[in-house]
Formats: C-alpha cells, sequence, structure tokens
C-alpha cells in the first residue's frame, strides 16, 4: 500500500509540476471539474482514507485553495495517510478496501489531471512509468527525476 501511495505522489507530482497559472481553472466544458477542484477532490480522499484507516471515516468536500496550496494539500494529505500505514496502528479496514476506493480514485483522478493538462494545451511527457524510480515513503514533492520520458 506504501509503494501505491508513492506512486500516486509522483505521478501526481508529474501532473502538477510546471503547470501554467491559468491550469487551475481550465474547464474541457462547463459541466467539469477544473483542475484544482480535482485536486482538492484527491487531497479529501487522502484524508478520507486515513479517518477510515484510523476507524473514524469522516468525509470532507473541501473548496479549493490556491493551485500551490492545493498542491501542498495533495502531498501533506499523503503523508498523513503514509505515516499511520509505516505505524505500529492497526488498520481499521482491510488494506484491499483502501486501495479500491480512495487509492484507486486519486490514481484516476491524477490521469484526468494529465489530460486536462494536454487539452488546456500544456502537455506533459510521457513515461515509462515502470522505470521510475519510486520508493514506499516517498510521498513528498521531491520526486526521483523521470528515466525514461518521451513525447
Amino acid at each position: 500500500m506504501r509503494h501505491t501511495l508513492a506512486t500516486l505522489a509522483y505521478r501526481g507530482g508529474k501532473a502538477v509540476r510546471n503547470a501554467p497559472a491559468t491550469f487551475a481553472n481550465y474547464r474541457g466544458n462547463e459541466t467539469s471539474r477544473t483542475p484544482a477542484q480535482i485536486l482538492a477532490h484527491i487531497g479529501d480522499l487522502m484524508d478520507w482514507a486515513l479517518s477510515t484507516a484510523e476507524g473514524q471515516q469522516k468525509w470532507n468536500n473541501s473548496t479549493p485553495l490556491a493551485w500551490d496550496k492545493e498542491c501542498d494539500r495533495f502531498f501533506a494529505a499523503l503523508k498523513k495517510f503514509d505515516d499511520y500505514l509505516a505505524s505500529e496502528k492497526p488498520l481499521n479496514v482491510s488494506a484491499e478496501k483502501l486501495f479500491q476506493g480512495p487509492v484507486a480514485d486519486g490514481l484516476t483522478h491524477v490521469g484526468q489531471i494529465a489530460m486536462l493538462r494536454r487539452m488546456a494545451g500544456a502537455p506533459m511527457k510521457g513515461e515509462n512509468y515502470f522505470m521510475a524510480e519510486i520508493a514506499a515513503g516517498r510521498v513528498g514533492k521531491d520526486q526521483a527525476a523521470p528515466r525514461k520520458e518521451f513525447d
């Protein structure tokens, strides 16, 4: 599970890094979420995952922060969840349930942000993620440099 969170941090970091200032409020159409709303939702998912692991299961719909602050919140929420998983504290729900719900949802939404970057005219390079240097516990903004990117 911790390696999966590190993967989410790596892919999410790549999706938000060097995004233009206007990207946070880009809309694919009038009813779609903005990248800032999606990133806030991912933060909410990680907060929910942590509360569920702790046995509390609390949900919150956050109002998006400014883009840089929302990016910081994304990594902070991952770190809090990862810290809990790394501790000796018990999981009050199965790791499978945590993966199939909030963690898999987070991965899906990171893909949406990457797709919206392309639609907004600010694409990021593709990457062979199999080759990426991803390590359990590395869930912050500082990620390894890509090893095998492509256009």
